[in-house]
Parts: structure tokens; sequence; C-alpha cells
């Protein structure tokens, strides 16, 4: 439960796509994080994301459709919120749209690059070394 909604993710097709190679994106805050780490010890890429002020998460809240009062409730819990950003791997700030996506590629390619996430690699590494 996060600001009084509930929120899930059924296990087995997560671990399903993960077990046949792709990626599995989730938006989440630290809570879910924190869960999925656990869940999936060395699996979980975490990928913090900040506003450029609190000025502009405030008004990110209200552009989004969050009424004056839920967006207030955000913004009050916004410092304890942020104090998690260091409990994930990688951290950017949105300032930019275009450069903060090509940011999130990068971690997520870099990622893929990962030697134990790499799908086929004994078998590759095998062929190649006959």
């Amino acid at each position: 439960m996060v600001f009084g909604h509930g929120y899930g993710t059924p296990r087995a097709p997560v671990e399903q796509a993960l077990a046949e190679g792709r990626d599995v994106l989730f938006d989440i805050d630290w809570q879910g994080h924190r869960q999925l780490r656990g869940a999936l010890p060395g699996d979980v890429v975490g990928l913090f994301i900040l506003p450029p002020s609190r000025a502009a998460l405030h008004a990110r809240l209200l552009a989004r459709g969050d009424p004056p009062e839920a967006a207030a409730a955000r913004m009050e819990r916004a410092n304890e919120e942020l104090s998690h950003a260091g409990e994930f791997d990688h951290v950017l700030v949105n300032d930019d749209f275009d450069m903060a996506l090509a940011q999130a590629r990068a971690v997520l390619q870099a990622a893929r690059l990962a030697t134990s996430r790499q799908v086929g690699l004994a078998e590759c590494l095998a062929e190649l070394s006959k």
C-alpha cells in the first residue's frame, strides 16, 4: 500500500520473462524496489529518477492529474522518499526528458551486458573454445 493504493505484480510471468532473457521494467517506489531485491537477488538493477527541483516535482504531480490535496500529501513525504535514492544502483535527474531517457537506456544496456545476465553465454563460449 502506497498513498492509499495497493500495488502488486504476479511473480510467475516476471520469472518466466527473466528466464527467457527478457527485460522487465517496473515503475515502483523504494518499498517495491526493496521487495524485488529480496525476491530476485542479483537480478534487479535499480534506477532512481529524481526531479530537478521540488517545484518541478509539485508541478509534475499536478500536471498528471493528482488532486491538489494528493499532491500536497506526496510533497510532504518527498524527503522520506528521496532519502532512499542511495539504495539504488543508479540515480539520474530527469531535467530533460530525452537526456533522461538516453541515460536510462544506457543503464539498461550496461545491465544487459553483465556476464550474469547473458542467456546462452556459456554455450557461446563453449562453441568458441572448440
